[in-house]
């Protein structure tokens, strides 16, 4: 099958990939009803449509933080995007590269930011605090390094939420031998993936937090450390702490609500990201796009806003950009791009989402995103 929209490529991604990994990339925690808003209430919005305009010309260029997008579109965090296929952060960030578009790498990547940034263009890093703070502080300085231009702090995850999808996989919660043997199965029962990442992947490590890791290397020892280090005491002081290592703009990843949007400008942060974790976190939160429209009025003129959750096509890019959206940042997309076929189905995802969102601002008579408003919206 030759994907047309997203969705084909989450096709295709789940026939590929072992059950394990796609359902951690699929699912979202408890029931999944943040999940289904997420991608709900961005369909639920109306564009108006408009003829006769002349849109000959169209500006889908952004700037923010001293770059240039050439689409108002980024690839999200992913964690472990090295186990949907051979080192996986590497052919996001070509593919990224290629389209003019950031890349932000996830604090549990398999790949490290090293070997990331060796691809020729830095990507953003995200951040997770960790209780572990002297690392945490030569963590910063390596980013710094290589050249990161922007640090998106995120703060909807002083704790795991509880994934069902996981533990029915047998991805966690499984004894260790219940795991290998799950492991074993998906492999011989996926043996193109087998081949690709399983072989030809490795080393299957957390790069960029494996030197803090002392009693395992596997990928489940990375995670369970990580679990066991995530820090619930962090408060928007410990921004002034990340400020004593890092220089460079911070975006604040995971706000909901207008008065944290408000704590985030008085931080003294140069963005944020409205998102509740692709809805794997607090379960049964709005969507991010119907809580995008008053964050980004309350604070819209002090810092950049940006959205992610649900975007699923480049008509949604125009709905979160008319609702107060500088630019919308995509995860499962990307990963169930490179589950399905590696950086070349990342580049044709990325197409998708640009063609798409041309016919969206062609047929609503916008020919500048920058120009995006309510207007674009039907809302009568």
């Amino acid at each position: 099958m030759k994907a047309a929209s997203i969705s084909d490529f989450r096709e295709l991604a789940r026939r590929r990939l072992p059950n394990i990994f796609f359902e951690y990339i699929d699912g979202g925690s408890y029931a999944e009803e943040t999940l289904r808003r997420n991608v709900g209430d961005l369909e639920a919005i109306a564009l108006r449509q408009l003829v006769m305009r002349d849109t000959t010309k169209l500006d889908m260029s952004v700037q923010t933080l001293g770059q240039t997008m050439n689409m108002p579109v980024g690839l999200s965090p992913v964690g472990m995007a090295g186990m949907y296929a051979r080192r996986g952060e590497t052919q996001a960030a070509r593919a990224a590269a290629k389209a003019g578009v950031p890349f932000c790498l996830s604090t549990v990547s398999v790949c490290s930011i090293e070997e990331v940034a060796a691809t020729g263009t830095p990507p953003w890093f995200q951040l997770y605090m960790l209780k572990d703070r002297g690392y945490m502080r030569e963590l910063l300085a390596r980013v710094k390094a290589v050249g990161s231009p922007v640090l998106v702090f995120t703060v909807d995850l002083p704790t795991p939420g509880s994934r069902y999808r996981d533990i029915r996989s047998g991805f966690t919660g499984a004894g260790k031998l219940e795991a290998m043997m799950v492991q074993a199965w998906e492999g011989v029962t996926h043996p193109a993936w087998t081949w690709d990442v399983f072989v030809n992947g490795r080393p299957h490590t957390l790069g960029s937090v494996q030197a803090a890791v002392t009693e395992g290397k596997r990928v489940n020892d990375f995670l369970s450390w990580i679990g066991r280090n995530f820090d619930r005491s962090v408060t928007w002081k410990d921004l002034d702490w990340v400020r004593e290592t890092w220089d460079g703009p911070i975006v604040v990843k995971g706000v909901l609500d207008a008065a944290d949007a408000r704590d985030a400008v008085k931080a003294g942060a140069q963005g944020l990201v409205v998102s509740n974790h692709g809805g794997r976190q607090l379960d049964g939160v709005k969507s991010s796009i119907s809580a995008l429209p008053r964050i980004a009025q309350a604070v819209g003129g002090d810092l950049e806003v940006y959205m992610d959750g649900g975007v699923r096509s480049g008509l949604d890019v125009l709905k979160a950009l008319a609702l107060g959206a500088k630019a919308c940042f995509v995860g499962r997309p990307w990963a169930w791009a490179l589950g399905a076929g590696g950086q070349p189905a990342i580049e044709r995802m990325l197409d998708i989402l640009r063609a798409e969102l041309a016919v969206a601002m062609i047929l609503t008579g916008c020919t500048d995103v920058r120009d995006a408003g309510r207007s674009l919206l039907d809302e009568g």
